[in-house]
């Protein structure tokens, strides 16, 4: 049952993964993993015993390597030399520099800036379901595009390379979908997707640092760490994190809220009743979507979690997936609940020093789209199956179609 921690084929049945992964909670909140191909480590899923982690950065760091990946794909990114170093690979005092850096962008106070855009592109959506007439795959046709158009105009990258950050973003992390990885057999073509976003940034960075602009892009090609300039292989960091993560797992527990809605339709009813109902919803809907899968941690010493002995230097699956599925913190934890009375408490965003930096912006984004689709939808049902990307670190919906009745 454990290879639902490490095989990305599990990942793309998302039904059966929650279940087994409810299942395992009965045998207790910590689990060790053996798999061929891979360094062993312990899966983490109890809520408790992740909150415990992330508390303790310095006991349970992110370095050397905070993604779950095979022996062979580190030791192929080893021997090419091509690398990445974003907030999620940084340990204290740098990731506190860096984080510092953007950290204003991502306040409450400085996303209030961005709530007129926000209702606009929501007013799109409603839209785009009127000009679609009752029937739309959800996907890639509105949960896709609106967190796109947001943290890229965030970054001020112009609406043509929208595609472009679109495909390269789920190659990367879709990477071992074969719907959305790009066809690679050589260690030089695996590590392409990486050196293609390089490639795009190295010109932006060039630019923004020749004539900023005021937008966030600006501020990265221009950003000092101790006074001096952010070294290349962090701000390509930097800049990928940002553009990647801030709308493809957004656009992940968007295109899960409506499947759970088109298929709990008393759901929907009580939002209707009830407008100021969506808030809560938001925070459910990302509960059961939890697009960051996990994050590895690393003990730097002996030490406990749980009730089981962990030596040092072994490594950790801080599984949030499963944790925001721990029946000892949610009540009946498979069932899509807009009235639950503790959804917020989910750990989807991460907590402690590397809480997401992007949470409140994609709080903002489902409430302004839900609040929209809420009023317009007058009833909705699955059209076809949902399908899942098969992705142990990010993934989530591939496609949602759904038929819909306007108001």
């Amino acid at each position: 049952m454990t290879d639902i921690f490490h095989n990305e084929h599990r990942y793309g049945d998302v039904e059966s993964w929650r279940t087994e992964a409810l299942a395992l909670h009965g045998a207790g909140p910590i689990h060790r993993v053996e798999p061929d191909g891979f360094g062993p480590f312990w899966a983490v899923i109890g809520h408790d015993q992740i909150m415990e982690i992330e508390r303790n950065a310095a006991l349970f760091t992110n370095e050397p390597e905070p993604v779950l990946q095979p022996d062979a794909a580190i030791a192929e990114r080893l021997a090419t030399g091509v690398s990445i170093r974003t907030l999620i690979h940084m340990d204290a005092p740098d990731h506190s520099k860096y984080r510092k850096l953007t950290n204003d962008w991502f306040k409450p106070a400085g996303l209030k800036r961005m709530q007129s855009r926000l209702d606009e592109l929501s007013a799109e959506a409603v839209d785009t379901l009127r000009e679609a007439g009752g029937e739309i795959e959800f996907n890639s046709q509105i949960a896709v595009p609106y967190p796109l158009q947001v943290i890229l105009a965030i970054l001020g990258l112009p609406r043509d390379d929208y595609p472009r950050m679109l495909k390269l973003t789920q190659e990367l992390f879709g990477a071992t979908d074969p719907d959305l990885g790009r066809p690679a057999e050589t260690p030089e073509e695996r590590v392409q997707v990486l050196l293609d976003f390089y490639a795009y940034f190295s010109e932006l960075t060039a630019s923004r640092r020749e004539q900023p602009t005021g937008d966030l892009a600006s501020l990265i090609a221009n950003g000092q760490i101790d006074d001096e300039p952010m070294p290349d292989l962090e701000t390509m960091g930097y800049y990928t994190i940002v553009a990647t993560a801030g709308h493809d797992t957004t656009a992940a527990s968007i295109a899960e809220g409506m499947f759970e809605l088109a298929r709990n339709p008393e759901q929907l009813a009580l939002l209707q009743s009830d407008p100021s109902l969506v808030s809560n919803a938001v925070e459910e809907m990302i509960r059961l979507a939890t697009p960051v899968r996990h994050f590895m941690r690393t003990a730097t010493e002996d030490t406990e979690v749980g009730g089981q002995k962990i030596a040092k230097g072994e490594w950790l699956m801080l599984n949030y997936t499963a944790a925001n599925l721990d029946p000892s913190h949610f009540d009946d934890p498979l069932r899509f609940d807009v009235t639950r009375n503790n959804a917020n408490r989910h750990i989807a965003f991460g907590f402690g020093a590397h809480f997401c930096l992007g949470a409140q912006l994609a709080r903002l984004e489902l409430r302004s789209l839900f609040g929209a689709l809420v009023e317009a939808i007058d009833t909705v049902e699955p059209a076809g199956d949902r399908t899942s990307s098969k992705a142990t670190f990010v993934s989530g919906p591939k496609a949602v179609p759904i038929r819909y009745t306007l108001r």
